[in-house]
């Protein structure tokens, strides 16, 4: 049986050089949903893209509500033999002991790929890998929750399928799982449910094997238990472990005592004869399928962009500029030079190469919204940025960081509020998981002085944090819009009392006359003003500066004044903020335990300061924002 499928994006071994004279042609196929690029030639290529197919329709029938098309865009590398598969395949599964795939599942957070050595179909199920990498594709969204024995189990469940003209058989038993596991020693339970990327039961060949096969009985045999007597054992588990319970109590909850499963499973895997689901299908317009012979060139960019998703960074980039000198205005080549540099920190290349892209009249969502998200870090917000968000959102309706960057350059911009938070909420709604998005929406309403709904918004999102830390800093940035609208009330407060004061003394002056004796300029009325103010208060305006350091000097006075000094490798800036409780802090590489206080929490951390120049030229600016790195 097939091995296949890894989830981490590892280093990989030195990639061999293709000999170009003797490489066969490529040819990319295109369906409604996916694309195949393939040198295995045309037939074996439409036969690939129509399993694909044929694998979206079961999905889509037996999980009617579940949206089955990723918002990232599906790529099949469909590869003639084991040295094509081995050039691009993950260190960790070569060499002696080691797994032998014949395929390969990547997700990356804006693109999924599925790697495919076409050279070892077995005889009963020749078009396995494809429905075990199709079904991990399904439930990516699952990824960061669901324990790997489930993810395995489900995919092992759907590889033994059966399609034919009008009918599918799904979660046939595998032959080769029940021999190896009736002639092999079970992992306990215990193991089982605990087992992660990094455990050797994942990668090792023996134990690899016994992971994967008892993964699929036990799948099997609660699948089919569940069938029969009309229960949901497997998704109870599922609900549990999605919110974070531990996989073992979560399985002692779901399935009751765990030795008594272990016996149930051995004795399950012992039998002769299994059932299997029955599905009837729907014919497939393969007329519709689009047929393009690509160059060589074409072949080894689509190639690098998968070598440096894998992180093959060296191979990709030597691959990258071959393309390059063969096909200067290679636009996906453009694109794969932009992720690399932007992953290696270097954003000023990225965004360099990310703009040739967009020049080249890329059709890529990700080179125009990486060119924006590059521009928005260094405080560009011009029409150029704009426009490159709009055509993101236009080519990919469902990426929701584009409508999140969007929101956030009106945010910058200060106009627009009401369609931004319109960006932000749909941003939301398509990830509805990403706290990140649903914390720029409170923000939004914040910058509105809708503080209420601020509050609402994050009182959401803390429902939603992956994580005890991220659900404290969701919790801290809550505390800071209440203590900002308490603010906020108690400075409209002060400048009725004061307005009210004034009225008073004019009217007395009125009354009095000059000299009268009244409560005039000098007098004592006037001391329940409101504290004058070192610096001006100023709306945010003009070009939005960035300046990053350690921070030093914090200094904070009534009523919520906070001066500070960021210094840097050659210069230093003075900032100030009159209402601390107004200036947006971020965590940038790290979540915060608590709630951030800034008048004694910012001195010496290192951070990125926005901030704008006012009419005082004593100082370099009122600060608007502030990221905390550690």
């Amino acid at each position: 049986m097939l091995r296949i499928s890894a989830l981490l994006l590892l280093l990989l071994a030195a990639l061999p050089l293709w000999a170009r004279d003797s490489s066969p042609a490529w040819i990319e196929i295109r369906s409604e949903h996916f694309t195949v690029v393939t040198n295995a030639g045309e037939k074996q290529g439409r036969h690939v893209i129509d399993q694909f197919e044929r694998m979206r329709w079961v999905f889509q029938t037996m999980f009617p509500k579940m949206n089955v098309d990723p918002v990232s865009p599906i790529e099949v590398l469909a590869l003639k033999n084991q040295k094509d598969f081995q050039a691009l395949e993950p260190a960790a599964y070569l060499g002696k002991g080691k797994l032998n795939l014949a395929g390969y599942f990547l997700r990356a957070p804006d693109k999924n790929f599925i790697m495919l050595r076409l050279d070892t179909e077995d005889e009963n199920h020749p078009y396995a890998t494809v429905y075990h990498e199709y079904t991990h594709l399904e439930i990516g969204d699952a990824i960061e929750w669901m324990p790997l024995w489930l993810n395995e189990g489900l995919a092992e469940f759907f590889q033994n399928t059966e399609l034919e003209d009008k009918t599918a058989r799904l979660s046939e038993p595998s032959g080769d799982d029940l021999l190896y596991l009736q002639q092999h020693r079970l992992i306990p339970l215990e193991t089982l449910f605990r087992v992660d990327a990094n455990s050797p039961y994942y990668h090792e060949e023996q134990k690899g094997s016994v992971f994967y096969a008892e993964s699929w009985a036990l799948t099997h045999y609660l699948e089919v238990n569940d069938a029969m007597q009309h229960t949901n054992r497997v998704g109870t588990y599922a609900q549990l472990v999605s919110e974070h319970q531990d996989p073992v109590a979560a399985a002692q909850t779901a399935f009751g005592d765990l030795g008594k499963l272990q016996d149930a499973l051995r004795n399950y895997t012992s039998r002769a004869s299994y059932q299997y689901f029955r599905l009837s299908t729907a014919p497939l317009n393969e007329a519709a399928f689009t047929i393009v012979p690509i160059t060589a060139a074409q072949a080894d960019a689509i190639r690098a962009d998968f070598l440096a998703y894998n992180g093959r960074t060296a191979d990709a980039r030597t691959m990258l500029e071959g393309v390059l000198q063969a096909d200067p205005n290679n636009v996906l080549a453009h694109e794969t030079m932009g992720y690399l540099e932007f992953r290696e920190g270097n954003r000023a290349e990225a965004k360099k190469w990310y703009a040739q892209a967009v020049t080249l009249d890329s059709q890529s969502c990700l080179a125009h919204y990486y060119f924006a998200a590059l521009s928005l870090m260094d405080d560009v917000t011009d029409a150029q940025v704009e426009a490159s968000l709009r055509t993101a959102i236009r080519l990919n309706p469902r990426f929701a960081p584009a409508y999140d960057a969007l929101a956030s350059l009106y945010g910058r911009r200060r106009e627009n509020l009401d369609e931004a938070h319109m960006l932000s909420v749909q941003a939301v709604s398509l990830e509805p998981g990403n706290v990140n998005f649903r914390m720029d929406s409170a923000n939004l309403l914040m910058e509105q002085g809708r503080f209420d709904d601020s509050v609402r918004v994050l009182q959401a999102a803390k429902e939603v944090a992956k994580t005890p830390q991220e659900a404290d800093f969701v919790q801290a940035r809550i505390v800071q819009v209440q203590q900002l609208q308490a603010e906020t009330e108690r400075e409209k407060q002060q400048r009725a009392e004061q307005a009210e004061i004034q009225t008073t003394q004019g009217t007395e002056r009125i009354l009095n006359g000059p000299g009268s004796g009244g409560s005039g300029p000098g007098g004592s009325s006037g001391e329940s003003a409101l504290p004058r103010l070192k610096h001006p208060t100023e709306t945010p305006h003009g070009k939005m500066l960035t300046f990053w350091g350690t921070i030093r000097g914090v200094t904070c006075s009534y009523p919520a004044v906070m001066e500070l000094t960021v210094e840097g490798t050659k210069r230093k800036v003075s900032v100030y903020a009159n209402n601390y409780y107004k200036v947006d802090y971020r965590a940038g590489n790290y979540t915060p335990s608590g709630e951030v206080h800034p008048c004694q929490d910012l001195e010496g951390m290192k951070a990125e300061v926005e901030y704008f120049a006012t009419a005082d030229k004593t100082v370099d600016g009122q600060i608007v924002a502030i990221m905390m790195m550690k």
